[in-house]
């Protein structure tokens, strides 16, 4: 029955590096995932690691929110999810949202 669950924390929150005028941080992309299972092909991290730099090539400002690719986004992984899962396509996940179509390999 292992092979048949896959548990999957789907969030893409996550706060900025630089804090606001209030001493605060203000919402951000770029967040962790975790996905655990029989079918999962574990103990490795998947993705790219932003450039964590203040205006650097991963920030979409100036002030700390990494913005990943599309692939590397929260719709990349679920779309890895709905394709194993449930049998969706290439065409079907451009029908429903900015799934990638890439097969980032994790289960």
């Amino acid at each position: 029955m292992q092979n048949s669950v896959t548990t999957f924390t789907m969030s893409d929150f996550s706060r900025t590096f630089q804090p606001n005028s209030n001493t605060g941080s203000d919402h951000a992309w770029g967040s962790h995932h975790i996905v655990i299972g029989g079918a999962v092909n574990g103990g490795q991290m998947y993705g790219t690691f932003p450039t964590l730099a203040l205006n650097g090539p991963d920030d979409s400002g100036t002030n700390g929110r990494w913005c990943l690719d599309r692939q590397r986004a929260v719709c990349g992984y679920a779309g890895v999810l709905v394709r194993g899962e449930y049998g969706a396509d290439a065409v079907d996940l451009s029908n429903i949202g900015s799934f990638s179509t890439a097969n980032l390999g994790f289960v």
